[in-house]
């Protein structure tokens, strides 16, 4: 199984983590092959086992690892236990037990891990442009610290996502941000036309972390639209495809020592 790691979380002690490619499942087609995401419209049963292959690599069961029904909000939910059948609304796992899997899910949008390997609490989020300007970053700092964890112990890293390159939006989004904050215009670039736009996804997300006091945070640099290693939502639209896979990012605490 093909996996993306960190070098700041790599060496982080009593951690264990992996932004997973596409590669290594049993999905066929458009799906091909680790899809975990089950919103697509891909055999269940291949989702399931997709899923339990990536739990594996944790060493732990498929009902270890936990992801949310993403809705693209500023909502991180702190996890003490294997959750229902049913994924819980929210973009963002926290948690303090080991052998718990955090996941996020992600097909273009930023997925993001963070730990802070003193206090022993991890955190996976997804944030697309909007859960990344609305809070989904600070929200699941702030869940970290309610479990103890302390913002300059933690460490962070930003996974494969649509790289600055790839991602053209229009001036509706420059204009978004720029009201939250005059200086985010430091994030967009000039665009093919004039009415367009070239956005920095990661660099923006890094920002974040290091405004939420997470100072020690890196990028992959892997953008998931221009590299077919990954699931890309962007390229699917532009190929017609019709639907795309879902990649997972988790992290999880190992046995202390």
């Amino acid at each position: 199984m093909k996996v993306v790691t960190s070098s700041l979380l790599a060496g982080t002690g009593g951690v264990r983590h992996a932004f997973f490619t596409r590669h290594g499942g049993v999905s066929t087609g458009l799906y091909d092959s680790l899809n975990v995401g089950r919103g697509s419209r891909d055999e269940p049963d291949d989702v399931a086992e997709n899923r339990r292959r990536a739990a594996a690599c944790f060493g732990q069961p498929a009902e270890r690892l936990l992801t949310c029904y993403q809705i693209h909000s500023a909502q991180a939910l702190i996890a003490d236990g294997p959750w229902p059948e049913a994924p819980q609304e929210g973009d963002g796992v926290v948690t303090r037990e080991t052998g718990l899997i955090c996941g996020a899910l992600s097909a273009d949008c930023a997925p993001i891990l963070i730990a802070d390997p003193v206090a022993r609490v991890v955190a996976a989020a997804h944030a697309g442009w909007k859960g990344a300007l609305t809070g989904i970053i600070a929200s699941a700092v702030e869940q970290m610290e309610r479990l103890g964890a302390s913002r300059g112990q933690m460490v962070a890293a930003v996974g494969p996502c649509i790289g600055p390159a790839s991602y053209e939006v229009g001036l509706e989004y420059l204009d978004r941000f720029v009201a939250a904050d005059a200086g985010n215009v430091r994030f967009f670039s000039a665009g093919a036309a004039p009415d367009k736009r070239q956005f920095d996804l990661p660099g923006f997300v890094l920002e974040r972390l290091r405004a939420a006091g997470v100072s020690r945070c890196e990028w992959t640099g892997h953008d998931t639209c221009a590299d077919a290693d990954f699931f890309s939502n962007r390229r699917a639209v532009k190929r017609g495809e019709g639907d795309y896979g879902r990649l997972l990012t988790a992290i999880m605490l190992t046995s202390p020592g």
